[in-house]
């Protein structure tokens, strides 16, 4: 699961203390994103809040060919409490607590899994998103930055 991950997941660490318990949905990540620097077609989508879910997912395209997918859902685990679960390219789903939240900023950790250990997410206006995932790697940090800016979400065919 290790960087499959890297494609969806994702910002800056902060937040105050049991704010994660009383965190709402972060319908700011709603819509569609084109990643920064990357390949045309690498995106990341997420539904609105409803019924105490979002779905998301993303794609990343290399040379014009599928390198990598990934589904993930915030869920509300228990009342007020959000969890993150990944799917990359169909891999065994993992779970990540939300840890930290602030307006436009979201953490999540789960300290048990290989890498990433946190995914974070940070809405910069309306039109920015940046993710990053970081944890540690045979004993040494390691981060993945993944700006992304807001685009239209194609029409479904």
């Amino acid at each position: 699961m290790r960087h499959a991950i890297v494609a969806g997941c994702l910002a800056l660490a902060a937040g105050s203390a049991g704010a994660a318990e009383t965190a709402p949905f972060p319908a700011w990540m709603q819509g569609c994103w084109q990643w920064v620097n990357a390949d045309a077609g690498s995106v990341e989508q997420w539904t609105a809040p409803a019924g105490g879910l979002m779905l998301g997912m993303s794609k990343t395209i290399k040379s014009g060919k599928l390198a990598s997918f990934e589904f993930m859902r915030i869920t509300e685990v228990e009342p007020g409490k959000l969890g993150f679960t990944a799917q990359p390219s169909g891999e065994t789903p993992t779970t990540f607590m939300l840890l930290k939240a602030r307006e436009k900023e979201l953490t999540f950790e789960n300290l048990a899994h290989d890498f990433p250990q946190r995914i974070m997410y940070r809405g910069a206006g309306d039109k920015l998103l940046h993710a990053r995932i970081e944890g540690m790697v045979n004993g040494k940090p390691k981060s993945i930055d993944f700006p992304m800016r807001r685009v239209a979400c194609e029409a479904a065919p």
